[in-house]
């Protein structure tokens, strides 16, 4: 199937690793021109140059930190420098820290708004002009399965992130007659590094070998495994084809089943 993305110029925030990295790849294996992003320069260049080599596309590496307004807005200006316009904008960004309401501050509250609903905001404040003027768009935000379910000792990101869910439908009624779609992905329990490592400093915790503690783990979700940065990638790719210019407005979670509610 030609899902109509080659040639198309994309951004990806936050994709020197994990699920970022993952969606930036299968943009590129699509044919993407593909601009990434985030704060470490030379994990973020290692990437770029990864994906170039096996997908042949061009990947252009931009440091980048998500918190900081003039960053974005150099981000996707040297995006349209390069590429001519922003087609596809995947905002994404690592997750706010774990704990109970006791333990954070006014700072915290206001560092995980600026990180996961500000930086949203920002980044498609930036493209929304190119992609009215091309009369095409594609606004995928990665964000949580919090945003549908609030998840144990994640306070932060159960208070911020439906913020972004509550953005994308105020924002469907302007510009979808524009060619513009706008969805969000919620990952459920995603085996990238940052799993990987809280899985593992468990199991110590709890003198449990890793597999088990994996395999004890996983008994709650449905498909019977962790996802990988993939599956979600999949979900992203499709978003951002022509073959999903009828999908807008959605948060479509890519977590096994593990979500119980109906909506």
């Amino acid at each position: 199937m030609d899902l109509g993305l080659k040639g198309k110029a994309v951004i990806v925030a936050a994709a020197s690793k994990g699920i970022g990295r993952a969606c930036a790849r299968g943009l590129a294996a699509e044919g993407a021109r593909v601009a990434i992003c985030a704060r470490s320069a030379d994990e973020l260049s290692r990437t770029a140059e990864a994906i170039h080599a096996e997908t042949g596309a061009e990947v252009l590496a931009l440091p980048t930190d998500v918190r900081k307004p003039d960053e974005i807005r150099a981000l996707v200006a040297r995006t349209v420098e390069a590429f001519g316009g922003v087609d596809v904008l995947v905002a994404n960004a690592g997750g706010p820290p774990a704990g109970h309401f006791g333990q954070f501050t006014d700072a915290d509250f206001q560092a995980a708004f600026e990180l996961n609903l500000l930086s949203t905001v920002r980044l498609i404040r930036e493209v929304l002009p190119h992609m009215r003027r091309a009369g095409w768009g594609r606004i995928i935000n990665i964000q949580s399965t919090s945003i549908k379910q609030p998840i144990e000792g994640l306070l932060l990101s159960n208070a911020i992130r439906p913020g972004v869910a509550g953005l994308v439908r105020s924002l469907v009624d302007e510009i979808s007659r524009q060619g513009i779609t706008i969805n969000t992905v919620c990952p459920g329990r995603i085996l990238t590094d940052r799993l990987r490592y809280g899985l593992d400093t468990r199991a110590k915790l709890a003198h449990v070998p890793y597999e088990e503690f994996v395999r004890q783990e996983t008994e709650s979700i449905p498909v019977g495994r962790f996802g990988q940065p993939e599956d979600v990638a999949n979900v992203v790719v499709f978003l951002a084809s022509e073959r999903a210019s009828y999908v807008t407005g959605a948060s479509i979670q890519v977590d096994g089943g593990t979500v119980r509610g109906l909506f």
